[in-house]
């Protein structure tokens, strides 16, 4: 099977995270798809096959099935883009219907996606006392601003946000520990973020339920912060930029459109280029 290997989210011609694309007539099996995603060994591979109009998309990571991806997304429309011309493509996920635009000129390449519905609700402190220890942290790292929260943009993801550079520098755990917290309590990723200003975020994304000790892009929780931004009624003014991967070396640019309506779905976008086989 074909795989292209996309950088989503890149910073030029550097930077990004890898996902892996295969677009095939049909989808293989689940068990097939999970195979060739731990192989790829990216945090995910997304899957795609024409159905009725739209393309069937899931996605893997190295150790399992998650319900939506955006970095594998902007990396898909980058290949729709590249496969099929420049357009407005729609997907159908496990859990949703959502669309990605993705556009290439000359060399450049670039997608943007409408996520899936976006929410968020307090969390507990017996949860957040629990994140506190696998990470490290004490609460007086905590931004009293942006109280820790359970955050949706097609996935579910706890966020903490911290109140300087240094700690979210500073971020480490064990990556059992990491995995065990996030599958007792469904959580796809931990989203760590730091607020430079109103509308500029530097963030980590520690994915041990995938497999993955940190991903350097993470379009779902972007979409699920920018969704939290708003309920939260925070000075975002329609837009945010955030800055992830840095920390990895791996430096990552991605943006998010925040309309008005509660629970309405965030528009996420970058840059993304072609990695060697």
């Amino acid at each position: 099977m074909d795989i292209l290997r996309i950088a989503a989210f890149s910073d030029g011609d550097t930077g990004g995270n890898p996902a892996g694309v295969s677009i095939s007539p049909t989808l293989p099996p689940a068990d097939e798809m999970q195979r060739i995603a731990s192989e790829v060994g990216y945090s995910e591979t997304a899957f795609a096959a024409p159905e009725d109009g739209a393309w069937r998309v899931r996605y893997f990571s190295p150790e399992s099935e998650v319900p939506f991806c955006g970095h594998a997304t902007i990396a898909l429309g980058a290949a729709l883009a590249m496969r099929q011309g420049n357009g407005v493509f729609e997907l159908t996920l496990n859990q949703a219907r959502i669309t990605v635009e993705g556009a290439r000129q000359g060399n450049s390449l670039s997608a943007a996606l409408q996520s899936p519905p976006t929410r968020s609700a307090p969390v507990d402190q017996t949860l957040i006392d629990e994140a506190l220890a696998v990470f490290g942290y004490g609460r007086d790292e905590l931004d009293q601003r942006l109280p820790p929260a359970r955050i949706h943009g097609g996935a579910d993801h706890l966020l903490l946000a911290l109140a300087s550079r240094e700690a979210l520098s500073g971020m480490h755990y064990a990556l059992d520990a990491g995995r065990r917290f996030m599958n007792a309590h469904g959580l796809v990723t931990v989203l760590l973020a730091w607020a430079e200003g109103p509308q500029r975020f530097h963030t980590r994304n520690p994915f041990a339920s995938g497999g993955v000790y940190e991903d350097p892009a993470t379009g779902a929780a972007t979409a699920a912060l920018a969704g939290y931004l708003r309920d939260l009624a925070w000075p975002h003014h329609g837009h945010i930029e955030v800055v992830q991967g840095e920390d990895m070396g791996r430096r990552s640019l991605l943006a998010a459109d925040i309309p008005s309506a509660p629970g309405s779905s965030i528009r996420v976008y970058g840059t993304a280029r072609l990695m060697a086989e």
